[in-house]
């Protein structure tokens, strides 16, 4: 158990850590494509198929699916929560990247309340869906219809690069790992005790995105934290793929084999839709 444990924690925190260094060294844009692709939703399931078994995970992955329209409630949430200080003019052309070399580390105060609007909304909407009767094309239409009306309500944020790099303190380091890890490890102990309904909603909470969004907001201001809420819905349809291919490989071709079946076709999805729905946001830009 304490391997199994250690192992999640080990797992979640270098996730998280992966996804910082891109943002400081790539771009927020990046970060915030990959921040959908399947590796905090993938550990949970991994984790839940392992503990309890493969067809629960299974199940839980229809309701995953479903999920993640929550999840675009959360990013929605913490957006409106800390929208006074997001609100920027928006004049300049779709593709520009205004550079802000200004704006100041976002306040805990702050934080807070955009972290409490995300996780209510995501709270709430995972209540309501968890109560429905769902399939897998019942299931996908959800997130799908929230994925459209982001992008679409996401397509006038204006996008900042990193132009200062703040230092990382052992502090920021620990806070990473007890977020990240913390979250899993709920995740994980709580399917042992509730239907498989919830475990999917609770396995599609952000658990690599939304420690990593609070730490860009705390470190580069709120502009950054947009600009990857921004770009967040392109990298999730990555993750309708993950949770559809588990529902659907987990029963038949196992633990090991279906996780690797669905990071590929996770992959394949990231690697040919990104460059489409960049030109649909441009066309609703125009």
């Amino acid at each position: 158990m304490i391997t199994l444990i250690t192992i999640k924690v080990l797992v979640s925190v270098a996730i998280v850590l992966a996804l910082s260094m891109i943002a400081e060294r790539v771009s927020p844009k990046v970060a915030g494509m990959l921040s959908g692709y399947p590796l905090g939703t993938a550990i949970a399931l991994f984790f839940i198929g392992y503990e309890i078994s493969p067809d629960f995970a299974a199940e839980s992955a229809v309701y995953t699916l479903a999920g993640f329209a929550s999840t675009l409630m959360l990013s929605t949430g913490y957006l409106l929560g800390c929208k006074p200080v997001t609100d920027q003019p928006s004049e300049a052309e779709p593709q520009a990247i205004p550079v802000d070399k200004t704006q100041p580390a976002a306040s805990w105060q702050i934080i807070g309340l955009a972290s409490l609007c995300g996780i209510t909304l995501f709270l709430i909407s995972g209540y309501l869906i968890q109560m429905l009767s769902l399939n897998l094309l019942t299931a996908a239409c959800l997130p799908a219809v929230a994925i459209l009306l982001c992008l679409w309500g996401y397509r006038h944020i204006p996008e900042t690069q990193v132009t200062r790099k703040a230092p990382m303190s052992f502090m920021v380091l620990i806070f990473r790992a007890l977020v990240a890890a913390g979250i899993v490890l709920v995740i994980t102990g709580l399917a042992h005790v509730v239907p498989a309904s919830i475990a999917g909603i609770l396995a599609a909470f952000p658990v690599s995105m939304f420690p990593f969004l609070v730490l860009m907001h705390r470190s580069y201001g709120s502009g950054k934290a947009a600009t990857i809420i921004k770009h967040y819905p392109t990298g999730l349809g990555s993750l309708m793929v993950y949770a559809t291919s588990v529902a659907w490989c987990y029963p038949s071709s196992g633990l090991l084999w279906g996780t690797v079946l669905s990071f590929a076709l996770a992959t394949v999805y990231l690697m040919i839709a990104p460059p489409w729905i960049d030109r649909l946001r441009s066309l609703w830009q125009r």
